[in-house]
């Protein structure tokens, strides 16, 4: 009797996979097929996670609050990460994140024979808020780059403008000539505008609206007013470019600056603990052996 119980357990348990894997499977087949010829490639860790992420973009993602989305699109926008996913599939991609580190966080707690839920918790807390780090770290390697960068693109705009060119030749021979990174990026979204049909100024703001960088404001200001007013374009952005050359000079005697401040932590809690360790120890050794202490 206990054997035909047993079987009969292991028969459903096996149908209860197999339905499971062929439910799975059908809702996987319902995804579409996703076009990615004018989409950034995806990095080679995205890649394996991406059949999950367009798995829960498909079935989970009218849930996603409005608002959420929103704000997630302009962080998008700002890191020029938004011809790489969408903003439902960055939300997806969190919530795949969270799960593989709440699988590892269990993983670990078992290991460990723990019955505590508090490391899955915090890995899951980890794993879901670990792409909008991401987000930020490439939001502040975009702003340096971009401030490092913008003196150089300015004196390539200045000198092909005084040699004859107008704003649009100058632009191309800036993203020609220049260095890449976003600044580059964002020169060649303003050339694939102005060919589209946008007016400079129109094509200059999106520009500043997608870096939000205090100094591109500056010039693209600057460039929209010498156009208003009918002023000399070449003489514009000269004196940008000496001025963003200038402040970058500031920041870098303002960062030289805060390096001995900086230095404070480490050298009192690692360096002068260490360095009278090994001062004080042959002396102790001395007194010891002297029998002085």
């Amino acid at each position: 009797m206990s054997l035909a119980i047993a079987f009969l357990m292991s028969l459903g348990l096996v149908l209860f996979i197999g339905l499971m894997i062929m439910s799975l499977r059908m809702l996987t087949r319902r995804v579409p097929t996703e076009d990615r010829e004018f989409l950034d490639p995806l990095s080679r860790y995205l890649r394996i996670l991406w059949p999950l992420v367009r798995f829960i973009e498909f079935h989970f993602s009218r849930f996603y609050p409005a608002p959420l989305v929103k704000r997630v699109d302009a962080q998008l926008q700002l890191t020029g990460r938004r011809f790489l996913m969408s903003p439902t599939q960055f939300i997806s991609l969190s919530i795949v994140s969270m799960a593989i580190a709440i699988s590892i966080g269990c993983l670990i707690r078992n290991t460990l024979h723990s019955g505590s839920l508090l490391l899955p918790a915090i890995s899951g807390a980890v794993g879901f808020f670990l792409p909008k780090i991401w987000l930020r770290d490439i939001r502040t390697r975009n702003v340096k780059l971009v401030n490092k960068h913008l003196p150089v693109y300015l004196d390539f705009l200045t000198l092909s403008m005084e040699a004859g060119l107008n704003m649009n030749g100058a632009l191309a021979q800036a993203v020609t000539k220049g260095p890449a990174g976003p600044l580059r990026r964002e020169f060649e979204h303003v050339l694939r505008d102005l060919k589209s049909g946008l007016t400079r100024s129109e094509a200059l703001r999106r520009m500043d609206e997608r870096l939000q960088v205090k100094e591109v404001t500056n010039f693209v200001s600057a460039v929209v007013q010498a156009e208003r007013m009918g002023g000399g374009l070449s003489a514009t952005l000269r004196f940008q470019s000496e001025q963003r050359r200038s402040e970058r000079f500031q920041r870098a005697e303002k960062q030289a600056m805060e390096a001995p401040v900086k230095l404070i932590f480490p050298l009192v809690v690692f360096i002068f603990p260490m360095t009278f360790i090994v001062l004080g120890f042959p002396i102790v050794m001395k007194f010891l052996q002297e029998g002085l202490l």
